[in-house]
């Protein structure tokens, strides 16, 4: 997984459907968050079937995820303390 600044600059830099009509917040494809997380696009269809990973938006056929969602999923995922899983192992 990328470090946090490497992360923060990265995501600016990504193909977001971003307007400005209304505010709303961007979407990334499946594809960017491939690139942000350093995962095959097949892994995070795994971890969808499996009940894993972000919530995504259905756009059409399409797969797009909240920028806040891919970031709220990451703060689940973060250790409590350094080298300890979060099954507490």
């Amino acid at each position: 997984m990328l470090g946090s600044a490497v992360a923060a600059a990265h995501l600016p830099s990504m193909k977001t459907s971003e307007t400005t009509i209304g505010g709303l917040e961007p979407l990334m494809s499946i594809e960017d968050l491939s690139d942000y997380l350093d995962v095959p696009v097949r892994t995070l269809y795994d971890w969808r079937l499996a009940g894993r990973g972000p919530c995504a938006v259905h756009v059409g056929r399409q797969l797009r995820y909240f920028v806040s969602d891919v970031h709220a999923w990451l703060a689940t995922q973060r250790e409590q303390e350094p080298g300890h899983s979060l099954d507490g192992r």
